[in-house]
């Protein structure tokens, strides 16, 4: 009996539209130059951002607290799983020390989901944003959060200390949430965008990948649901797979259908839509304070 061999799917090659040109700029080369020598660490850098050469002259750069391992799994996501580190009190003064040595105008912060702490974490986010706020008074601040569980009195340390810009991404359509981010809840997150609005935080903010296997109507209602929550900023970006043990791309799509979910999105009310191949949850986000 001959044995069956099942042929795993090949990678779909990169469109040609998703070329990255190398970053470059005296500003860039500054900035490159202080974090290799501090040993200072970014999103930007670990994450190889397609965007890092022009959000650094712009003097933009995302910081990620909380250690690098996350308690979940999300299909998409590179993030190492697993058992994180324990909690460096310390790391909000450094987080500001380097926000200062590299004479950042906008700082965006996230994290890894802290599933683990009681608190999952947010203790350490409200000290960052006072460490910051400390230190370096003329940043402006994004902070790109996780759900949290849901738990409006953790949500609620967030509020407290008041960022110009609060961020949640949904990642996804609806149908594909509980495949793409498995921990993680659509009405959860479209409730956390809604509180954080209802509550006091003027700029409220989200993201979604394509290229997952969504449907076009799909994605026309995820927007629909964010402008329902009255969000006021929504970036739209492809997704590329980190590894092969991560979900496939489904699709790449054109810079033709971008430009027409950013003139949908335009035409809901969002006050910011980024939409292209290349963007990501922080970029151009220090235009996202207008």
């Amino acid at each position: 009996m001959q044995e069956e061999v099942i042929v795993a799917p090949k990678r779909q090659p990169k469109p040609k539209w998703l070329r990255v040109k190398l970053p470059t700029g005296k500003k860039y080369t500054e900035l490159r130059s202080l974090v290799e020598r501090y040993d200072l660490h970014t999103i930007c850098t670990s994450g190889s951002c397609p965007n890092m050469g022009e959000c650094w002259s712009e003097g933009t750069a995302t910081f990620m607290i909380l250690g690098n391992i996350c308690t979940r799994s999300c299909g998409f996501c590179g993030v190492k799983t697993g058992r994180p580190e324990t909690v460096d009190w310390e790391e909000p003064e450094k987080v500001a020390r380097s926000i200062k040595l590299m004479g950042i105008k906008h700082a965006v912060i996230t994290s890894v989901d802290r599933d683990d702490l009681k608190d999952m974490g947010t203790i350490i986010w409200a000290e960052t944003v006072k460490a910051i706020r400390r230190m370096n008074p003329e940043t402006t601040l994004e902070t790109l959060i996780p759900d949290f569980q849901g738990r409006e009195d953790l949500l609620d340390r967030i509020i407290a200390v008041h960022p110009e810009v609060v961020s949640h991404n949904m990642e996804t359509v609806k149908r594909l949430t509980r495949e793409v981010r498995i921990q993680a809840k659509y009405e959860r997150s479209l409730g956390i965008l809604k509180y954080l609005k209802d509550n006091g935080i003027n700029r409220t903010k989200s993201g979604i990948m394509l290229g997952l296997g969504e449907k076009e109507e799909e994605v026309i209602q995820t927007l629909k649901d964010l402008r329902d929550v009255n969000l006021d900023i929504v970036t739209i970006g492809q997704y590329l797979q980190p590894s092969k043990k991560h979900l496939p791309v489904k699709q790449f799509i054109t810079p033709d259908q971008f430009k027409k979910y950013e003139e949908i999105g335009l035409e809901m009310g969002f006050r910011h839509v980024e939409s292209g191949a290349l963007v990501r949850s922080s970029y151009k986000a220090q235009k996202h304070l207008t």
